[in-house]
């Protein structure tokens, strides 16, 4: 059968491949490479025969990939770090690319691939570090931010570094050849953002209106592989050009759509791809070669970790910052890959540097996932052995705060959290670890710490030993069990309110003795439940009425009669519990007129008013002063006694003293 024989075996091995990566929790690149490995000629165990084809249709992966990453490219993610990120990120190149370049040279190699060794080993792993990140729970830290800063431009470096790299190929002609590829590439950028940003817009909408998907999708294929080979007729890379269209491509409004539409024939042809990368490899140049392979990966990760230790402080960044970018950008990316293809077919580069490259890239990729875990430990020992920098506080009462409460994450719900409680005139105060979030509490005026909240040093500069809540609202598993935790070290009677993603997370934060879990989705989809029925005139005693019964078979299943969580609103029915009621103010009450603090209404019957309805206009979290009128409907949260006795406060006066 050919080519077609050939493309199910590597499909088929390259999801055997895949499936073996993710349960070893490697990258599924990993297991792509590895199957190649298995295909190619060198290992012949279910050796393909066209070979060459395979390579040629690997191409597509690579412009497709580009594509995709001009598609998915905004400048808002490095508007926090953009500093490092568009300063310090070529600083680490150029510097990587002279170190790597004296280390080619002490391996022996000649000066031009000396050069491109120093290339392939400048740039880190996206796939690879996003996924241990979201591993480890790291993604919404401060270092995660700088890390996907330093990646974004790196991954943008990799397009004039194929412009460039095989101009100095031949060395007499290389200033004239890298001269016009430079022009060449800057008359199709200008070329690009005067036609490519009026006419690609259009073409997409004509398609779109023919609301065909397929008509879409191929379109969306169309417009970057066709626009990558009008650039390699042009002499430049085909995927500088699949780089272009995706970055004008973005800029419309359907640029979330033909990403949407273009990811899955992405990974099919990336899948390629990596296959063709492992089939040029040769297991028994790891065995010949294991002393210099490990001295190696040792070297670039030394230096690798080195250089983005030093850069990251260099650019302002403290504490455990610069210690976790340097332990997890050490490796050797995915785009290497891709240089060192284009370096052996302009003969840059022999297959013994290929082999080398590859096998430093794919042993430093395995090592990331623990090198990367260490740095919690290494932190925490360094921590006790060293006097370390007081925390930036922000905003924060130098009195002794008592019954505060403490907001973990001070993101979109720890923010909005905030604001209730200011407006309560309850005192509060924050813990953020990341940079650009802390600086927006710091705008709107809240108390705030910089650091992160599951350090003793950082929740005790909290004062959360005298606190009363304990409010978790970041989503990550991983930080709240962290936080839980060392605040049960210092205050183990704080009421601990966490926020769950899902029914599973909700059974897991069950463990840990929680005061309240509030499951984020579930919450906000009974909240467009209810406003709907609102809207399609329910009476509104009903529909609370039915979100109180939804709630409790939501969140009942998950309690045990031992069970203290959300047992104020959710606990079983033979157990006293909080309940909301709406109360009617009769005509000739006596509290007709009164405002809540007159009537004493929490102290005298142990109800709490938390919205008033009058005339079809909801006010919410009435202050004390708001005054009650005949007609209103109280909404109260309280048990059945407190409801009884609020029922006799507004129909005949004030209860007799006991």
């Amino acid at each position: 059968m050919g080519i077609a024989a050939d493309l199910s075996i590597i499909i088929i091995v390259g999801l055997v491949g895949g499936l073996i990566a993710r349960q070893l929790k490697q990258p599924l690149i990993i297991g792509y490479i590895v199957a190649g490995i298995i295909v190619g000629p060198y290992a012949g165990v279910i050796p393909i025969e066209e070979i060459h084809t395979i390579e040629t249709l690997a191409e597509i992966g690579v412009a497709l990939l580009l594509f995709t990453l001009g598609l998915e490219f905004s400048f808002k993610d490095l508007r926090a770090v953009r500093g490092i990120a568009l300063i310090g990120t070529p600083l680490q190149i150029m510097l990587s690319i002279a170190l790597g370049y004296g280390l080619g040279r002490v391996f022996g190699l000649e000066h031009i691939s000396a050069l491109w060794f120093g290339a392939l080993i400048s740039l880190s792993s996206t796939v690879v570090l996003l996924k241990t990140l979201a591993n480890q729970g790291r993604m919404g830290t401060l270092s995660a931010r700088v890390m996907t800063g330093i990646l974004i431009v790196q991954d943008l470096a990799f397009v004039p570094l194929v412009i460039i790299l095989p101009s100095l190929s031949n060395i007499s002609a290389g200033l004239g050849d890298l001269l016009k590829a430079v022009l060449m590439a800057l008359a199709f950028l200008v070329a690009m953002v005067m036609l490519g940003t009026k006419l690609i817009p259009r073409f997409m909408a004509y398609i779109a209106r023919g609301n065909s998907r397929e008509l879409f999708m191929l379109s969306v294929a169309a417009i970057g592989l066709g626009i990558g080979y009008i650039t390699y007729l042009m002499g430049l890379s085909f995927a500088f050009g699949a780089f272009v269209a995706g970055l004008v491509l973005s800029e419309s409004e359907y640029g979330h759509q033909a990403l949407a539409d273009v990811i899955p024939l992405r990974d099919l042809f990336v899948l390629l791809f990596f296959v063709s990368v492992g089939m040029l490899f040769d297991p028994s140049y790891l065995v010949e070669h294991w002393k210099v392979i490990l001295l190696a990966v040792m070297l670039v990760s030394a230096v690798k970790m080195l250089l983005f230790g030093a850069i990251t402080s260099l650019f302002g960044y403290k504490a455990v910052i610069p210690l976790a970018v340097s332990l997890s950008l050490f490796q050797v990316g995915e785009f290497s890959f891709v240089l060192a293809r284009i370096g052996m077919e302009v003969g840059a580069i022999n297959e013994e540097l290929y082999s080398l490259t590859l096998t430093v890239a794919i042993l430093t990729m395995l090592l990331t996932p623990p090198v990367s875990g260490l740095v919690s430990p290494i932190y925490s020992w360094y921590k006790k052995r060293h006097v370390m920098e007081p925390l930036e506080c922000i905003n924060l009462s130098k009195s002794e705060l008592n019954n505060h409460v403490v907001i973990v994450g001070a993101g979109r719900t720890g923010r909005f959290t905030a604001n209730l409680l200011k407006d309560s005139n309850q005192d509060f105060v924050l813990i953020e670890l990341d940079h650009h979030r802390k600086q927006m509490a710091k705008e709107a005026g809240f108390p705030i710490i910089f650091g992160d909240a599951s350090r003793e040093s950082v929740l005790e500069a909290s004062q959360v030993g005298q606190a009363r809540v304990l409010l978790i609202t970041v989503p990550s598993l991983l930080v709240t069990h962290a936080v839980l935790r060392t605040v049960k070290l210092i205050n183990p009677s704080i009421h601990v309110i966490a926020r769950a993603q899902s029914q599973d997370d909700l059974v897991e934060l069950k463990q840990d003795d929680l005061y309240e879990i509030v499951q984020s989705e579930f919450e906000a989809g009974l909240e467009i439940a209810r406003q709907a029925l609102l809207h399609l005139e329910y009476p509104r005693e009903e529909v609370e009425v039915l979100a109180d019964q939804v709630r409790r078979k939501a969140y009942a299943p998950f309690l045990s009669e031992d069970d203290h969580i959300s047992s104020r609103i959710y606990s079983p029915n033979n157990r006293p519990s909080l309940e909301m009621v709406w109360v009617q103010i009769p005509d000739g009450s006596p509290a007709s007129g009164k405002s809540m603090r007159e009537l004493d209404i929490r102290k005298v019957t142990g109800a709490s008013v938390v919205a008033i309805m009058r005339d079809d206009v909801l006010i919410p979290n009435p202050g004390s002063n708001q005054r009650l009128m005949s007609g209103d409907r109280v909404g109260l949260l309280a048990a059945q006694k407190a409801c009884s006795d609020f029922r006799i406060l507004v129909a005949s006066g004030p209860l007799d003293p006991e």
